[in-house]
C-alpha cells in the first residue's frame, strides 16, 4: 500500500507566462541601440567600445532567454521555428541541454 500523498511529492510542471508588451519591449530596446549607434556616428569615439559590448551583451541574452525556454518546456523545434532556422541549427548553436 503506498501511503505518500502525490500531492506532496509531485513535481508541478512550469506555467508557460502569457507574452506581455513583448513588442513594444523589442521596439524600445532597438531605438535605443540605434540612437548609441547615432551618439558615435557623431564623433563619440569613446563610446565605440561600449556599442560594440552590447553585441556581446546580446548573445548572452539570447543565450540565457533559451535556457529558459528550455526549462518552461520549449522544443527545439518550436525555438528554431520563431528564429527561422533548424531545430538542429538551433540546438546547436546555444548547446543542447548542457547545464
Amino acid at each position: 500500500m503506498n501511503t505518500v500523498k502525490k500531492t506532496l511529492t509531485s513535481v508541478p510542471r512550469q506555467k508557460r507566462r502569457d507574452v506581455v508588451e513583448n513588442d513594444a519591449f523589442a521596439s524600445f530596446a532597438q531605438r535605443i541601440i540605434r540612437a548609441h549607434g547615432r551618439r558615435v556616428a557623431t564623433g563619440d569615439v569613446e563610446a565605440l567600445r561600449d556599442l560594440v559590448a552590447l553585441s556581446a551583451n546580446l548573445d548572452d541574452a539570447i543565450g540565457e532567454a533559451v535556457i529558459g525556454l528550455r526549462a518552461f518546456g520549449y522544443s527545439w523545434a518550436e525555438i528554431g521555428s520563431r528564429l527561422g532556422i533548424t531545430r538542429q541549427a538551433a540546438q546547436q548553436r546555444w548547446g543542447g541541454d548542457k547545464p
